[in-house]
């Protein structure tokens, strides 16, 4: 099946499952659903990283970029704008991202593939939450270099290099990851590597976001593992994303939510 196929058989199938908050019945996927994705972000709120987006959307420079995710190995000159408008998550996800982090009160916040460093700003809103960023390609990670200096971050850590060195030596450093938003390599090796990397640093509060799990049939397997992975008690599915839980008390819960 080409991808594009399967990308709407993907979205026709969680648009016939998913529910919202009148089908839940779990008290934690309840105050999940209210509290963090279904409402709206107030108008005017985020405006500073909206601006930032909208700048990124507009910028035709062109950079050079080795592409190390599902076409690894690929030099390619592209405009910068291009990269934005297929590589950031909508403003939707974004701040989705921000509240799962607060709800948590997340204070190790890790995020593996950068890009042009909008969801890192989201992330980074808590002053009081370190955020580490990952990103593989060089001039990407340039530019959201750039990006944190005009929004006046000082909690945020770039880190530039292959993700399959510079994640493993940052983990040896840090006792545990309270969320993690894995958004790199799309293929289903690495990201199931990755996560069980991670994995190793969670604790029952933590939370992990995979994007792009209906990217491919290759992320769309690494999601069915990982929801099931042995240390995962509940999984919530939200088409762009979907979220891994840890607390035992949940019992195995597995839900298709309405974004």
């Amino acid at each position: 099946m080409p991808p594009f196929l399967f990308r709407i058989t993907s979205f026709l199938s969680y648009w016939l499952n998913a529910v919202d908050e009148h089908s839940l019945h779990s008290p934690f996927f309840f105050d999940l659903y209210t509290k963090v994705i279904k409402p709206r972000p107030v108008a005017g709120s985020y405006a500073g990283i909206e601006a930032l987006r909208k700048q990124l959307l507009h910028d035709h420079r062109v950079i050079s970029v080795q592409d190390l995710g599902a076409g690894a190995g690929r030099q390619t000159t592209r405009r910068i704008s291009a990269i934005a408008r297929t590589s950031l998550s909508r403003r939707r996800y974004s701040v989705i991202y921000a509240g799962l982090a607060k709800s948590v009160g997340a204070r190790t916040i890790i995020e593996l593939g950068t890009s042009f460093g909008i969801n890192t700003l989201y992330l980074a809103e808590s002053p009081e939450a370190a955020v580490t960023t990952f990103e593989g390609a060089p001039a990407i990670a340039d530019i959201a270099s750039l990006t944190f200096e005009f929004a006046e971050k000082q909690n945020i850590e770039l880190i530039t290099g292959p993700i399959d060195r510079t994640l493993p030596d940052f983990l040896q450093r840090v006792r545990k990851v309270d969320f993690a938003l894995v958004d790199a390599n799309h293929r289903y090796e690495p990201t199931v590597r990755y996560c069980e990397w991670l994995l190793k640093k969670v604790h029952t509060q933590s939370v992990v976001v995979i994007d792009d799990i209906h990217y491919s049939r290759e992320m769309q397997a690494a999601w069915e593992t990982l929801k099931h992975h042995r240390l995962v008690y509940a999984s919530a599915d939200l088409h762009q994303c979907g979220v891994l839980f840890f607390d035992p008390s949940l019992n195995k819960q597995h839900v298709i939510l309405q974004v």
